[in-house]
C-alpha cells in the first residue's frame, strides 16, 4: 500500500525537529509498503502542499501523529483527506490518542477511522495486513475502532527488543533540512539530528506521562545499534551534532558507558547534548568525564522545584541539597547546564514559586525553562485534581507549552503567567547570562527563531 504519515504541527510550535516517532514507523512500514512523510512543523501550515501530496501520491492510508495541541490541525487535515480521497483510510496515533482514545476519537470526528495507541512499529504493519479483516481487530494491540455504534479499545503492548527495529527512515525526513532551532533552541554544530537509545521510565513522578506512554519497563538499544545510526547520520546526512532525547539515558550506567565509549572510539568530530533531560541523581564523576570526552557540551536536567516539600509531592526522589551537589559536579567537569522547572504545581503559593525562581538564579545554569504545571491526562496528580473537582475536562485539552491551563488555589492564571514571565526575565536579563547566550547565536536565521520563541514565551 501507499502510506502517507503526517505531523500536523501548530502555529505556535517553536520546537521544530525531525519526528523520530514517524521515522521509526516509516522504517518498519517500508519493509512492505511505500511511505512518504509530511512534517508541517518544517514546511509551515501549507494546505496546498498537503493537497498536492494527496493528489500526486494517492495514499491508501493517511496517518496523523497527534500531540494534544495538534488535535485541531489533525481534524482539519483529516477532513481535507476525506474530501480529496474518500476511499483512503485515516488513522491517528501519538501521545494524545494513546492517553485519551475515546476523547480523541470524539474530537477528531468521523473523518478518522482508527486510532493506534502506543508503540506502533509492530502494530501498524499488523493492522495493514488485516485492514479488511475486522475479525482480527481484537488481536491488534493498541487498536481503537468503531463497532456497532460503540468504541472498541485494545490494550497496548511494548516492543521488547529495540534492536529488532529498522533504523529510522532518515531519508524520508531529511534531518539536514530542519532549521537551527530544534530541541533546546541553541546548538554547537549544525546540522542536528535527535536519536533515542532507550524506551520506558520506571519512575512515578506525579505529573509525568512518560511511564504511561512508554511503559515502566526500561528497554535499551545496543551500543552497536546506536553507533550504526550515528555513523549513518554523519556519513550520509552530514549531521555534526547529536541530541540524545531519551527520558533515562543514564539510568543504567553500563548502557550509558558503553555508548559513550563507542562514540569516543569512533573519533567522529561531533558534539552531543541531552536537551530532553537526564535524571540528575544518576550522574557521577566517571559518567560525566566520559560525557565530556565524547563531545557532550550541555546537559539538561529536570530540577522542577526549589522546595523540598514540592519535590516530595511531585515524587521526584530529589532534595534541594542533592540537586546543589550534582549541579556543582556537572559544572566541575566543564559541561554547561540547562534546567527545567515546573511552577504553579498544585497547592503552591506565589511564595513557593518565587522560591523556585530564586533557587534557579543561585545555581550555575546557562539556561532555564519555566513550565507552568500541566494536568496531563492519566497522571496521578491530574486524577487527584479531577476527583476533587478542582479541574474538569476543559483543563486538559489543547495544552500548549506557553499556556496556563491550571492555577493553584489562591492564584489566577494571569498571576501564574506573570510569574512565569518574571522567572524568564529575571534569569535571562542578568548581563553575564544574557551575554553568554547571545554569544551562542550562530546566524541571523538562528536569531530569528530565538526571537520567535521569546515572543511566544514572554510577550503573548
Amino acid at each position: 500500500m501507499k502510506i502517507l504519515l503526517v505531523k500536523p504541527g501548530t502555529a505556535l510550535a517553536d520546537h521544530i525537529q525531525p519526528s523520530l516517532g514517524l521515522a521509526y514507523l516509516a522504517g518498519s512500514l517500508l519493509r512492505s509498503h511505500e511511505v512518504e512523510i509530511i512534517d508541517f512543523g518544517k514546511t509551515g501550515r501549507r494546505e496546498d502542499l498537503f493537497k498536492a501530496a494527496l493528489k500526486r501520491f494517492q495514499p491508501d492510508v493517511v496517518g496523523f501523529q497527534c500531540y494534544t495541541s495538534e488535535i485541531g490541525e489533525a481534524k482539519k487535515l483529516a477532513g481535507l483527506t476525506r474530501r480529496e480521497l474518500p476511499a483512503a483510510v485515516v488513522v491517528a496515533g501519538g501521545p494524545n490518542p494513546t492517553l485519551c482514545p475515546e476523547e480523541t476519537m470524539s474530537k477528531l470526528g468521523p473523518a478518522v477511522d482508527y486510532i493506534l495507541r502506543g508503540e506502533t512499529e509492530e502494530t501498524f504493519p499488523k493492522f495493514l495486513e488485516n485492514l479488511h479483516n475486522s475479525a482480527a481487530f481484537p488481536g491488534i494491540p493498541g487498536l481503537v475502532w468503531r463497532e456497532n455504534g460503540r468504541l472498541r479499545v485494545n490494550e497496548m503492548s511494548l516492543i521488547a527488543d529495540l534492536d529488532s527495529l529498522p533504523l529510522p527512515a532518515w531519508h524520508l525526513i531529511n534531518p539536514q533540512e530542519y532549521p537551527p532551532a530544534q530541541h533546546g533552541a541553541f546548538f554547537k554544530r549544525f546540522p542536528i539530528a535527535p536519536i533515542i537509545t532507550t524506551r520506558g521510565c520506571p519512575f512515578s513522578c506525579s505529573f509525568c506521562t512518560a511511564p504511561i506512554l512508554s511503559g515502566k519497563t526500561m528497554r535499551r538499544r545496543s551500543a552497536e545499534s546506536v553507533m550504526s545510526e550515528i555513523g549513518l547520520l554523519y556519513r550520509d546526512f552530514g549531521i555534526r551534532e547529536i541530541h540524545i532525547v531519551d527520558d533515562n539515558f543514564t539510568l543504567n550506567k553500563e548502557h550509558a558507558v558503553s555508548i559513550l565509549k563507542k562514540i569516543i572510539e569512533s573519533g567522529l568530530p561531533i558534539s552531543l547534548s541531552f536537551p530532553n533531560g537526564v535524571r540528575i541523581n544518576t550522574l557521577d564523576a566517571e559518567l560525566l568525564e566520559l560525557m565530556k570526552q565524547s563531545g557532550v557540551y550541555l546537559i539538561s536536567v529536570g530540577i522542577e522545584s526549589g522546595s523540598d516539600d514540592t519535590l516530595k509531592r511531585m515524587n521526584k526522589q530529589l532534595t534541594v541539597k542533592l540537586i546543589r551537589e550534582k549541579v556543582e559536579l556537572i559544572r566541575s567537569k566543564g559541561i554547561d547546564l540547562a534546567a527545567f522547572f515546573v511552577i504553579a504545581f498544585p497547592d503552591e503559593t506565589a511564595e513557593d514559586i518565587r522560591k523556585s525562581i530564586d533557587f534557579s538564579l543561585e545555581l550555575p545554569l546557562l539556561r532555564a525553562n519555566y513550565f507552568t504545571f500541566f494536568p496531563l491526562p492519566l497522571t496521578p496528580i491530574c486524577d487527584k485534581l479531577r476527583e476533587s473537582g478542582e479541574i474538569g475536562s476543559e483543563d486538559i485539552s489543547d495544552l500548549m507549552l506557553n499556556s496556563v491551563p491550571y492555577a493553584p488555589k489562591g492564584l489566577t492564571r494571569r498571576q501564574v503567567r506573570n510569574l512565569q514571565r518574571e522567572a524568564f526575565l529575571r534569569f535571562y536579563l542578568r548581563p553575564r547570562i544574557l551575554f553568554r547566550n547571545l554569544r551562542q547565536v550562530r546566524s541571523v536565521r538562528h536569531l530569528g527563531y530565538l526571537v520567535k520563541r521569546f515572543y511566544h514565551w514572554i510577550l503573548m
